[in-house]
């Protein structure tokens, strides 16, 4: 599998559970997905260590993907927007100065 790159945020501590807990992000292909994941870990456990088990555990459902629940968000692309012609911002302005009887903007 060749991921773009890997982000994690939002990692805390669950006391009450007694684990780490985060949201990691994978970019691939032009989209995002994020999972929630956690990983069982006594609270001594080193950030870098609960970020790498965080890091697997998103990648192992990653590749699964067979039910695994995650939030996709694709790339933005520009489109174009058909017919209609291209909005005036001056022209738009200039017909709300010029507008008899009504205050103008000062």
């Amino acid at each position: 599998m060749n991921t773009e790159s890997i982000q994690i945020s939002e990692v805390y501590y669950n006391a009450s559970n007694q684990c780490f807990e985060g949201l990691v992000t994978i970019h691939q292909a032009g989209a995002s997905r994020r999972y929630a994941c956690a990983i069982d870990a006594p609270i001594t456990m080193s950030f870098q260590d609960a970020a790498h088990g965080l890091r697997k555990h998103a990648l192992r459902r990653h590749e699964n993907d067979g039910g695994a629940l995650y939030s996709e968000t694709p790339m933005a692309t520009a489109k174009h927007r058909a017919g209609g012609r291209n909005f005036n911002a001056r022209r738009w302005l200039g017909g709300i100065m010029k507008r008899p009887g009504e205050p103008r903007a000062a």
